[in-house]
């Protein structure tokens, strides 16, 4: 088919990918401005990009696609590339832009998007790390028909995988980037023959962008609500505690097995200081720490980085 693809992170690079190595032809290739990233915040290309100048593919980069709105030129541009283009289908994943209704319908066979849940549940933004933080047993990757709705279109294909208790964001976001990119592939093989469900009024979840005040661990909440949130923002924005005038990342932690409790210890106060890990009381158990950066360090495991930041046993996390 000839196709136009949008997309702008890791997770789309590997559908663009995908889809270039099962032989479709990639008219045009969409993806998000060049950010500053990094200390020099130098710009930078998304790695949609940087396989598009790779494989030598027609690129653009709007800076947004409403007609009306503020990059109304840029969209425009956009329109008159798409329309020159002549996509049979547009495939779309966590480009990171709304598509407005001219895109939507623009090449016969609509836009096709990936997206990283079991719709209709964590339909947004952030479905892998809601997942995670949730404590879901399975996640997966939905092909959809997109419409003018959240996530709302027909469902063309779906797949699942159950999520790992050792799972963190990063970790199911590479195992879903790969089963997504095969979905679509099967998916535009099979595409006269796949019969669109309308998804589930029931059982709908919105998976809301992750904020980085999110990051801060609260102690009066169970050990495993947390240690689920430390996997959920593994690697963005990473769990964070404080200690004195000293802000900590927390990048992994396990829920720490049954004991009696002191009744003057509140949550929050360092119970153990051991090779194995920190153990915090938390409103409902206990919760080991098991790596652990301070600013201007690396993230160490707990004897490493004791060494560099000593935690007195009764002292307290915030």
């Amino acid at each position: 088919m000839r196709l136009a693809f949008a997309g702008t992170p890791e997770f789309a690079a590997q559908a663009l990918d995908a889809l270039i190595k099962a032989g479709h032809e990639i008219v045009l290739v969409m993806t998000q401005p060049d950010r500053p990233a990094g200390r020099g915040l130098k710009l930078q290309p998304s790695a949609v990009k940087a396989l598009a100048l790779k494989a030598q593919l027609a690129l653009i980069q709007p800076q947004g696609l409403r007609l009306d709105g503020p990059y109304g030129e840029d969209a425009r541009a956009a329109q008159t590339a798409l329309a020159a283009a002549a996509p049979d289908a547009i495939v779309v994943a966590a480009y990171g832009l709304i598509l407005p209704q001219w895109v939507l319908s623009i090449a016969p066979r609509g836009c096709l998007n990936i997206h990283a849940s079991l719709l209709p549940r964590w339909r947004g933004a952030a479905p892998i790390q809601r997942a995670i933080e949730a404590g879901d047993a399975y996640s997966g990757v939905s092909i959809m028909q997109m419409d003018a709705g959240l996530d709302t279109g027909d469902v063309l294909l779906m797949q699942s995988l159950p999520i790992q208790p050792s799972d963190t964001s990063s970790s199911l976001h590479d195992k879903l980037a790969v089963m997504g990119a095969a979905l679509m592939v099967r998916a535009l093989s099979q595409l006269p023959d796949l019969q669109p469900q309308k998804q589930a009024p029931s059982g709908v979840t919105y998976a809301a962008k992750i904020e980085r005040a999110e990051a801060a661990i609260d102690w009066s909440e169970p050990a495993d609500v947390i240690e689920r949130r430390i996997r959920a923002f593994n690697p963005f924005p990473v769990a964070t505690t404080q200690l004195a005038d000293a802000v900590l990342k927390v990048w992994s932690a396990q829920v720490a097995p049954e004991q009696s409790v002191p009744d003057a210890l509140a949550p929050g106060s360092v119970m153990e200081v051991s090779p194995a890990g920190i153990k915090v009381l938390t409103g409902n158990g206990a919760l080991l720490l098991t790596e652990l950066q301070r600013a201007g360090a690396r993230r160490m495991p707990p004897p490493d980085f004791l060494r560099g930041c000593p935690i007195e046993r009764h002292s307290r996390l915030a």
